[in-house]
């Protein structure tokens, strides 16, 4: 999930750190934790970052005796254009919004369809994550409109919006929203009879972090949501994750935590974890830990006095003890990749049906779409599966276990225009009767070519224009030529 406007768990060394001239290692570490904390993604990561803190301190060994002191504050990051590059202390510790629009194209790929809508919130995250879909989809040659929405949008304007949508030809929907305000959207979807036959919705992550999290969320949304398929991120199954979740679960039953658990718990969890190891690693190797004034800072005027703090001198060799960590957390293998991101797993593909999410399989960049855990193939399976990419069965909106079109006739779209040669002679190949309505068109080109018409999978409107007297055969050079400069007899045009 993109950071943007929704939350991210930043976690960095407070200037509260301390200055210690000797060798010992510090009392204390202060952290500062970045979190949104009126959304469904930072109220669950607050909890599962305080659980950490708490297990960290109480495990000696992680910090040979340093304590971690938590210093949270309320702001909001998956957002792909957080780059190492522009800022070098960041590292993202769960998957980038540009590995989850790879995995959105190929799934639309391996339906093919090759128009879709994509709904978006229209901020940083919504922006930079659907403009990553645009380019993988555009490697495919497929095309995508975009229908931005306001943050914060009413109802009103999200029913303006789709309804100007209908009147484009693909039926094929992508949402990437916030598990904050996605709901709104198929709630509105529903009013104007766009959950049913015909229809595709495909959603990022947030809808499952939404369905995860709130039970209510879950209950009151879950009709209009029938033959949605989103992504989950994958988690694997241990005994250190099931542990979590049952402690989880005593914190809800005490009042502590209102939420359920999601993935980006696990996620945020670990990243404490992540923290406290490669801090453990800098203490280590370099136990003074000081501080310096920053020139570029005190050559700021202002209310807010940025000349009055200093920077962590061992921020360049804190962020490569962080960047070396390989241990295994809730949310799976901890490793960094040379861009600064979580080495990226898999995601989940679940489908809404009844009371349920169902897994109808998995995606991987490494295996692409299969119906059973890639890790769990064979090496020779593994590498034949982008020939016989399967998914499980699928119900699409409306019940239908048929995979829709994805496209109708837009309705200020003219059909496409066949000429068709009057002929004088052959005609068991094509005969025009009657004016050369296309009910008045027969013989076997005509079969062919509504056969073929047939296997395209979405709906072409066309129309049979004759061409030629029928008392002599036309002349074919010329019909070319008029193809050329679009025009038919009588100067209509032809395409």
């Amino acid at each position: 999930m993109g950071c943007g406007g929704v939350l991210w768990f930043l976690l960095v060394l407070a200037t509260g750190f301390g200055v210690f001239a000797g060798a010992e290692r510090p009392a204390v570490v202060n952290v500062g934790a970045v979190l949104t904390y009126d959304s469904v993604i930072g109220r669950v990561a607050k909890a599962a970052i305080e659980a950490a803190v708490a297990d960290v301190n109480a495990n000696a060994s992680v910090l040979g005796g340093t304590r971690l002191n938590l210093v949270m504050r309320d702001a909001n990051s998956t957002d792909p254009t957080l780059s190492s590059s522009q800022f070098p202390f960041f590292v993202r510790t769960t998957h980038c919004d540009s590995y989850q629009m790879a995995a959105m194209a190929h799934l639309i790929e391996y339906f093919g369809w090759r128009q879709v809508i994509a709904i978006y919130v229209d901020d940083d995250y919504g922006r930079n994550g659907i403009y990553y879909l645009d380019d993988e989809l555009a490697e495919n040659m497929s095309k995508m409109y975009k229908v931005a929405l306001p943050v914060k949008a009413t109802q009103n304007k999200i029913m303006d919006l789709l309804q100007k949508s209908k009147t484009l030809g693909p039926r094929v929907y992508v949402v990437h929203a916030t598990p904050d305000s996605g709901l709104n959207i198929f709630s509105v979807a529903e009013q104007l009879h766009m959950m049913t036959d015909g229809y595709v919705w495909l959603t990022t992550d947030w809808l499952s972090t939404a369905l995860d999290t709130s039970q209510s969320a879950a209950s009151n949304s879950i009709s209009y949501l029938q033959g949605v398929v989103s992504f989950r991120q994958y988690i694997p199954r241990s005994n250190q994750k099931e542990a979590f979740v049952s402690r989880w679960g005593e914190l809800q039953k005490e009042g502590l935590v209102s939420l359920n658990l999601s993935t980006y718990g696990f996620f945020a969890y670990d990243t404490v974890w992540a923290t406290a190891h490669a801090i453990n690693d800098f203490l280590n190797e370099y136990e003074n830990i000081t501080f310096s004034s920053n020139s570029n800072l005190q050559s700021i005027k202002g209310k807010m006095q940025l000349g009055m703090l200093k920077t962590f001198d061992g921020g360049h060799l804190l962020i490569k003890k962080l960047l070396l960590l390989n241990f295994t957390g809730l949310s799976g293998q901890i490793q960094f990749d040379g861009d600064k991101n979580l080495i990226s797993r898999m995601y989940e593909i679940v489908n809404v049906r009844g009371s349920v999410t169902n897994r109808v399989g998995y995606w991987s960049n490494h295996s692409g779409l299969s119906i059973s855990l890639p890790e769990n193939l064979l090496i020779d399976t593994l590498k034949n599966l982008s020939l016989n990419q399967v998914l499980g069965r699928i119900t699409w909106p409306g019940g239908k276990m048929e995979t829709p079109r994805g496209w109708v006739v837009a309705s200020n779209e003219r059909p496409l225009r066949i000429a068709v040669p009057n002929r004088a002679s052959y005609l068991e190949f094509v005969r025009v009767t009657n004016g050369g309505d296309t009910e008045n068109v027969s013989g076997y080109c005509i079969d062919v070519f509504k056969e073929i018409i047939k296997l395209i999978p979405y709906e072409v409107p066309y129309k049979f224009v004759p061409f030629g007297n029928g008392q002599t055969n036309p002349n074919y050079d010329e019909l070319v030529t008029m193809v050329v400069q679009d025009v038919i007899p009588h100067q209509q045009p032809l395409f």
